[in-house]
């Protein structure tokens, strides 16, 4: 492969690379005071690469695509469309850091830096078309999450759950790289299209055991049940800026190469992998509402939130057809902005002190208190519940529709039926902001970026977002299609 073209279409990698390196001199010689400008800077790196990505996407020269570095790394319009939604959720995220941990204590430019390697990690999974590759880019994420995790050092519950999802986070990778091993031994290549084709003629037992390992390992990424036990613990533990990194940009870029894997690589082997897809499915859908339930912490509430969401996300991969891959693409970019808006909302609750507020009862009757915010809560809940006319119904539907168009009847039905139980913890929300009896504790103000992020979710789940992202929701369709389906 021509080196020119692989540096043209690894551009963006290499750009946040080189700013990562350089911006950690910056941290080394400038020392702590340098934290805000080089979470600017990181911000202008990622919003480059966000430029540079929609002209690949949307340039008519590079509409086929193409593979670099000797057919490693490939090119495509569902890569880059996964890695647009990974770095923008990425900038919302550094955008309101600054505020948070300068209030909280250890504001540290380190920590812009980790969010731009993480988001090369992410990057090179999906579009990684080799499983070497694939594993080198899961790792940089995994060991940039893990720092971010416990990233408050003075903090017990940080520390907590950076070690929780360290060792999990390990186990889990230990399981996808046995199930990759397994597969390279059966199949005697790394390459999607080598492993595709190798899997032609039928699996074997070794390779069947090969994909399960794999799945599981992506589940765990993904939060899927039954591995999802780390997800409260670690989203109720981390930062708030951390949690609203997790929730956003690697579920878009685990779930992206869950999807290239599953339709690309073991597209001719279908019936192996769905019936496992339909199940973690369905039991996150319900672990996740039944579980939510009963919480009383707001982050560990999103954080069952965000399991009980996964399973609408795989209803879409289940489908295994175009149509799925579409709905999937457009699920996540609805979700980016639902998740990204209720943690940052998470973060302007606070008390006239400026301690943050997580108990849900502290939050009651604060729409007397802080109107604006309420609305925003209020709105943001709503569109997680998936009710019309609020963008994230849209997110429901199209799952839905991709189910009953593939014949899959039975499983859209019991995915709507469980919806309905993960709609009254969203509601009992808006009841006790809305409702309740003041409970007089959010009284805190909060940074111009905290507003514009937030008014921006806001405005992207109403229902004026069906117009906004209309382009965006066109090009997911348009990327879905550069899977192969070979079903």
């Amino acid at each position: 492969m021509n080196l020119d073209i692989s540096l043209y279409f690894t551009a963006p990698e290499i750009g946040l690379t080189i700013s990562g390196l350089l911006l950690l001199l910056v941290a080394a010689f400038g020392g702590d005071k340098t934290a805000r400008m080089v979470t600017i800077l990181s911000v202008s790196a990622l919003f480059g690469a966000v430029a540079y990505t929609t002209n690949l996407l949307v340039n008519p020269a590079f509409e086929l695509g193409g593979e670099a570095w000797a057919g490693i790394y490939r090119m495509d319009a569902f890569g880059s469309f996964a890695k647009i939604l990974i770095y923008i959720a990425a900038i919302g995220c550094l955008i309101v850091t600054p505020r948070f941990f300068e209030e909280n204590g250890g504001y540290r430019p380190e920590y812009a830096i980790v969010v731009l390697f993480s988001a090369v990690g992410m990057a090179l999974m999906v579009s990684a078309v080799n499983l070497m590759t694939l594993y080198m880019g899961l790792e940089l994420m995994s060991l940039s999450s893990y720092v971010l995790a416990s990233f408050s050092r003075s903090d017990n519950r940080s520390a907590e759950a950076g070690l929780k999802y360290f060792v999990l986070g390990a186990l889990a990778s230990g399981i996808l790289l046995y199930g990759m091993s397994l597969v390279y031994g059966f199949t005697g290549s790394t390459s999607y299209l080598g492993i595709r084709l190798a899997l032609q003629d039928g699996l074997s037992m070794g390779a069947t055991f090969g994909i399960v390992f794999m799945l599981a390992g992506f589940a765990f990424k993904i939060a899927a049940v039954p591995f999802h036990m780390w997800t409260p613990d670690v989203y109720e533990g981390a930062p708030t800026p951390v949690t609203a990194f997790f929730s956003t940009a690697p579920k878009v870029a685990a779930v992206a190469i869950l999807t290239r894997i599953s339709l690309d690589t073991f597209g001719e082997n279908v019936i192996v992998w769905q019936q496992i897809v339909i199940f973690a499915a369905l039991a996150s859908i319900v672990v996740g509402a039944l579980g939510a339930i009963g919480q009383t912490n707001i982050k560990r509430l999103l954080a069952y939130s965000s399991i009980n969401n996964v399973g609408f996300i795989l209803i879409g991969l289940a489908a295994a057809t175009p149509a799925g891959a579409s709905a999937v693409l457009v699920y996540l970019t609805i979700y980016v902005a639902m998740s990204l808006g209720a943690f940052v909302a998470v973060m302007m609750l606070k008390d006239a002190q400026g301690s943050q507020i997580e108990n849900i009862a502290s939050m009651a009757g604060m729409v007397r208190e802080k109107p604006l915010l309420a609305w925003c809560i209020f709105f943001l809940m709503l569109s997680l519940a998936g009710i019309p006319p609020l963008f994230g119904f849209y997110g429901k539907f199209v799952v839905f529709q991709a189910a009953v168009q593939a014949d899959m009847i039975i499983l859209a039905a019991i995915g709507i039926a469980a919806s309905v139980i993960g709609a009254f913890y969203y509601l009992k929300v808006c009841k006790i902001i809305m409702f309740d009896e003041p409970a007089g504790e959010v009284g805190g103000e909060s940074s111009m970026a905290n507003w514009t992020i937030l008014l921006i979710c806001s405005l992207v789940i109403s229902p004026l977002g069906w117009i906004l992202t209309s382009p965006l929701i066109a090009l997911a369709n348009r990327a879905a299609n550069f899977l192969f389906f070979v079903i």
